[in-house]
């Protein structure tokens, strides 16, 4: 079919949305990714001029350049429509010189929604390319391939092969490690309460130890205790003080990438790339039934919390509508940016507030539906009114002893109709409703109860939490907090047990060379503010070679002191505690890409390895024979297998129980979510309660 114009983006998805909405006359291609990249055999970079990078064509994607090349000789104009951010530049910039477009016609096409009035809008006013966002990525490009292709090396020698280090990557890291460390050095401290039960004629209330002689005193001993409730002569106590005020509680912001990903986490228990994946088919379009492709939600890669006019009236529209006028804010809380936020595109949104979740839930997978869900309702609970609550502070004496009681009950929803934030402790704000009191009445203690505490130590990282605390410290980008998680557990420098991080031995070992032989890789503030660096680049208020040059020359001293003085260490094989059953020799636990597996000692004679397996107590479902055991996938994701495989390929991501069900005699299975542990029937619809 004939064609006057091509355009080319990234992926077969956008390119069979867009091609949709632009009609006959324009045909629309895929670069899938990146085409053009720093070789993978060497550094690529020429550091006597200027750091100027050897870009080379990426491997396997000549057949894709030639079949652009073609296309783009029959069109009248190519326009370039990758990714509206310093990546997608970067590609249309590598896509034109491959092409050798003219450098004078505008041709770049960004838009932050793939909407048919967002793209045709977009086309009407192309733009030159940006230089400015293509030397940002290219620097960001250019120093992670110096420090990774510096360090590495010296890793690989030193330590073992493999390894690798990176600008972000050894912050997390750290993070991780440090964490750990304030673990293990954490001394618990005793503190302890009292927590009494109180009535008010028939209805009673709970109320906690506050302090004694009108300040407030915290109990570290049972002594103080004591002490406190030897002074009580009588069950009847005075109230002292009744406190009532509103209290109001606004919406949280929109999402941005940190904050989605974050809250998938906690309230979908998805893996940050997972929701990245979800998100960007989420962004690309999906085909909803007669009305066709359409883009769902704004483009997913940003740290802005802005919103549109237009998005505003439209939710605003439906809040109205479904809600009530009372319900809509006439002004919606403004989020302030972080320092380090360009603000380049919107907050993520629906694309329209009028597409409901419900409504177009046939035409979604399971997790498409789960996660435009959450980013629909926090959208429209951010443009409604706060919540309103009635509390109440109730002050209660005897000879001195004063008791605390907090109460509040939800006045007013508002916001809370639609969404409520998730939170990282798991906390639920409740009603806790008290009786009427007014001062000087009489309440009767029912039971005064003490209790031991002791403080606790810092809880470990999950994707959630150090994804935030990256955000907070300004290390890294929206962009770069998955592949980041990704890379330390690819590595094998963590593990994630419990939904938590745990840093191996290994990333102890790399972690300690980092921090004492390069130790601003690792500083929080210097890596903040290179980022801060990077970001004058994208503002054209710094050029890229400054930049780089700034951090090279003191770095490359770092790398030749470290190749003279780093001590080789020998990360010594433990022993298995059994023979190789193919010759003899003692196996040991070796550690390698996905963990520690078991080795032959006697290697390279004996090439013999086995997966370290944990038997959970039941026999192979399949085979009768072998033990299921607990295996893991490349990703790290735990699946059941049979101890016996190759022989027999039983497999299941779900626990079996040991029991076959009582309606069609397949093996049972523990099922588990956030909320309830279930045995069930893969094969029918049998089910039944865990008993805890």
């Amino acid at each position: 079919m004939a064609y006057k114009y091509l355009v080319i983006v990234e992926s077969p998805a956008k390119a069979k949305t867009i091609e949709k909405y632009l009609g006959r006359n324009y045909k629309v291609v895929a670069s899938l990714g990146h085409i053009r990249d720093l070789p993978k055999s060497r550094m690529g970079i020429h550091f006597d001029e200027n750091y100027a990078p050897d870009y080379i064509t990426i491997r396997g994607k000549g057949p894709l350049i030639k079949d652009l090349k073609k296309h783009a000789k029959k069109a009248e104009k190519v326009f370039l429509a990758a990714d509206p951010d310093r990546e997608g530049e970067a590609i249309a910039w590598h896509l034109s010189h491959l092409l050798k477009l003219d450098g004078e016609e505008k041709n770049r096409v960004v838009f932050n929604e793939i909407t048919k009035e967002a793209v045709k809008n977009a086309f009407k006013e192309p733009r030159d390319l940006n230089k400015d966002l293509i030397d940002s990525q290219q620097a960001r490009r250019i120093l992670d391939r110096i420090v990774g292709y510096s360090i590495s090396p010296i890793l690989w020698k030193k330590v073992k092969k493999g390894l690798s280090a990176g600008r972000v990557q050894s912050v997390a890291l750290k993070l991780v490690v440090d964490r750990e460390n304030e673990i293990k050095a954490f001394v618990p401290k005793e503190y302890w309460s009292i927590e009494g039960k109180f009535k008010k004629e028939k209805k009673t209330f709970d109320a906690s130890f506050y302090g004694i002689d009108k300040k407030k005193k915290a109990l570290k001993t049972n002594e103080e205790v004591q002490e406190i409730l030897s002074t009580l002569d009588s069950d009847n106590w005075t109230v002292e003080s009744v406190i009532k005020k509103e209290r109001k509680r606004n919406a949280s912001l929109p999402f941005t990438t940190s904050s989605m990903q974050q809250e998938a986490a906690r309230k979908l228990n998805f893996r940050t790339r997972k929701t990245m994946q979800v998100a960007q088919q989420l962004y690309e379009g999906i085909t909803l039934g007669k009305s066709g492709t359409n883009g769902l939600i704004t483009y997913m890669r940003t740290d802005s919390t802005r919103i549109s006019d237009t998005a505003k009236f439209e939710a605003a529209e439906l809040i109205t509508n479904d809600y009530g006028k009372e319900y809509s804010a006439v002004k919606p809380r403004q989020g302030k940016n972080s320092e380090t936020a360009q603000d380049a595109h919107e907050a993520i949104r629906p694309t329209s507030a009028l597409r409901k979740p419900s409504e177009i839930k046939s035409y979604l997978s399971k997790d498409q539906y789960k996660l435009y869900n959450l980013i629909w309702s926090r959208f429209i609970a951010s443009q409604m009114t706060p919540a309103v609550y009635d509390t109440v502070r109730v002050d209660i004496i005897q000879n001195g002893v004063k008791f605390r009681a907090n109460g509040s009950t939800i006045k007013f929803a508002g916001y809370q109709k639609v969404y409520v934030e998730g939170s990282d402790d798991d906390k639920k704000e409740k009603d806790n409703l008290l009786p009427e009191m007014s001062e000087g009445d009489t309440v009767t203690s029912v039971d005064l109860k003490p209790n031991q505490h002791f403080t606790q130590p810092p809880a470990r990282f999950s994707e959630a939490t150090l994804i935030k605390t990256l955000e907070e410290k300004g290390v890294g980008r929206p962009s770069t907090y998955a592949p980041t998680l990704e890379t330390i557990q690819r590595r094998y420098y963590v593990s994630l047990k419990n939904k938590r991080f745990e840093p191996t031995e290994l990333g102890t070992i790399v972690n300690g060379i980092i921090v004492e032989f390069f130790p601003n890789i690792v500083d929080v503030n210097f890596t903040a503010e290179m980022e801060k660096d990077l970001d004058a680049v994208e503002e054209g208020k710094k050029e890229w070679v400054e930049v780089i040059d700034q951090f090279y020359k003191p770095f490359e001293k770092e790398v030749e002191n470290a190749e003279k003085n780093i001590e080789k260490i020998e990360i010594k094989d433990e022993p298995a505690g059994f023979d190789c059953d193919k010759c003899g020799s003692p196996m040991v636990i070796k550690i390698g890409r996905y963990g520690k597996f078991y080795a032959c000692s006697n290697f390279p004679e004996c090439r013999n390895t086995q997966a370290i397996v944990k038997e959970i107590g039941v026999k192979c479902p399949t085979c009768g024979e072998g033990e299921v055991v607990e295996r893991k996938s490349k990703k790290n994701r735990l699946f059941y297998g049979c101890s016996r495989y190759p022989d027999c390929d039983f497999i299941s991501w779900n626990k079996p129980v040991g029991r076959n069900c009582p309606k069609c005699d397949h093996y049972l299975v523990e099922k588990k979510s956030k909320k309830s542990s279930q045995v069930v029937c893969e094969n029918c619809d049998y089910e039944e309660e865990i008993q805890k």
